[in-house]
């Protein structure tokens, strides 16, 4: 019997090990160049005070992610096949239009910030970032969907440096575990503006997208579906605690010795004196890790998105002459993003500014657009929203609409100020 019982974990292990992949992924994505610079600022600035905010955005994450995994199981479809199917061409066009031009933004940033990681090891990003586009190129556009996946997962690993790096900064433990169940508040612009800049780096339009695409393209079955569950549970838990940990080593090092940074780059550099030369360098190669890891997604899932949309093949698992569209727009795209980066001047802060504006205003549609879908009994069957769910997930996308709009508004003041 026991013998039994243990064939059926091993079972169960070995199957769940097959499907994870677009939760962890998807979720750990999202701790890119932009998200770490965020968490470093928060952690520099205000110490401890913001390590709370951990908890409610996790559960946020967690609510939108299920509901958009849900969708992908059970329809097998992408959420841009869904939204053109259900509502239309011009609407699907409108949501395609706006998430290229966010994710345009975002992209290049990911590739400053590989350029600005790298730098602080000497190397140059005329080096650097034209090697970078090549081998992201050749992963998606010559690998398949496994080996890409394989490759994706090893990168999330790597985020546990930053972990490493927590540990390094030695907090003081009993302050942090008090900051992290007593919310802190400052009614000042800042730290509002911190709050919700850290809101809107944890859950953004492209995740939606990418890691229903994804669970389509795994081809998961209905009946495997509390695996998909737990992958999706397991990658945004991994995601936050990362993050939780980059803003309580910067605060337990940085915050506690005055020094102000505003990048990334800048709290690995200021680690040094303070947790030694290995704390710096783990700080650097996470953010190396980040930025290569999101500058590969982001253009992929941009990809998913306007390929499903129009109707067009998409997938990894293509060759070039069986996805032109597919394989021709994710390469335009890493060679505009890494281009950018490369011409001296360039107006980059006014380019992540102006993405952050249209992501602000594309969230609220996607997410309404996702609960209607999942609401929809001819197309989730049981599988729809239940009531309890239905309240808390209207709630959370009320609270992160309000985010958004307050996102806009200070990202179009800094825009007028700049």
């Amino acid at each position: 019997m026991f013998e039994r019982l243990r064939n059926i974990d091993r079972k169960s292990l070995l199957f769940f090990l097959s499907i994870i992949g677009p939760g962890i992924i998807t979720a750990n994505v999202d701790n890119d160049a932009a998200g770490i610079t965020t968490y470093s600022v928060a952690g520099s600035h205000y110490g401890y005070a913001l390590l709370w905010s951990f908890i409610p955005m996790l559960a946020l994450l967690i609510i939108v992610q299920e509901m958009v995994a849900r969708l992908g199981v059970v329809t097998g479809k992408g959420l841009s096949d869904l939204i053109r199917e259900e509502y239309g061409v011009r609407t699907t066009v409108f949501v395609m239009f706006a998430l290229l031009i966010t994710n345009l933004g975002t992209c290049a940033a990911e590739f400053a910030g590989l350029a600005a990681s790298l730098e602080i090891f000497g190397i140059s990003r005329y080096f650097s970032v034209p090697l970078a586009c090549g081998v992201i190129w050749l992963l998606v556009v010559k690998g398949n969907y496994k080996t890409v996946e394989r490759v994706f997962l090893g990168a999330c690993i790597i985020y546990f440096s930053y972990i490493l790096s927590g540990f390094m900064a030695k907090p003081d433990w009993g302050d942090v575990a008090r900051h992290t169940v007593s919310p802190t508040f400052h009614m000042d612009t800042a730290f509002v503006g911190l709050l919700i800049g850290m809101v809107g780096t944890t859950i953004s339009p492209w995740m939606q997208f990418y890691q229903q695409a994804s669970i389509v393209e795994k081809n998961v079955r209905i009946e495997d579906y509390r695996f998909v569950r737990w992958d999706v549970i397991l990658g945004c838990v991994m995601a936050s605690v990362v993050a939780f940990f980059i803003v309580m080593a910067c605060g337990a090092t940085l915050f506690k010795s005055g020094i102000v940074i505003h990048t990334a780059e800048d709290a690995a550099l200021a680690l040094t004196p303070l947790a030694g030369e290995f704390a710096k360098v783990l700080f650097a190669v996470g953010l190396v890790n980040a930025s290569l890891f999101a500058a590969t997604i982001l253009p992929l899932s941009t990809t998913y998105t306007i390929c499903e949309g129009m109707g067009w093949e998409s997938g990894v698992n293509k060759e070039f002459s069986e996805a032109p569209q597919f394989m021709g727009l994710y390469t335009g795209l890493i060679l505009f993003s890494g281009g950018l980066i490369l011409i001296p001047g360039a107006p980059l802060i006014k380019i992540m500014l102006v993405s952050q504006v249209v992501n602000g205003v594309l969230l609220p549609f996607v997410l309404i657009f996702i609960l209607l879908l999942i609401n929809k009994k001819d197309l989730m069957g049981e599988y729809v929203n239940g009531r309890i769910n239905n309240w808390i997930s209207w709630a959370s996308v009320a609270v992160l609409i309000g985010l958004s709009i307050a996102l806009i508004a200070l990202a179009v003041q800094q825009i007028i100020a700049g």
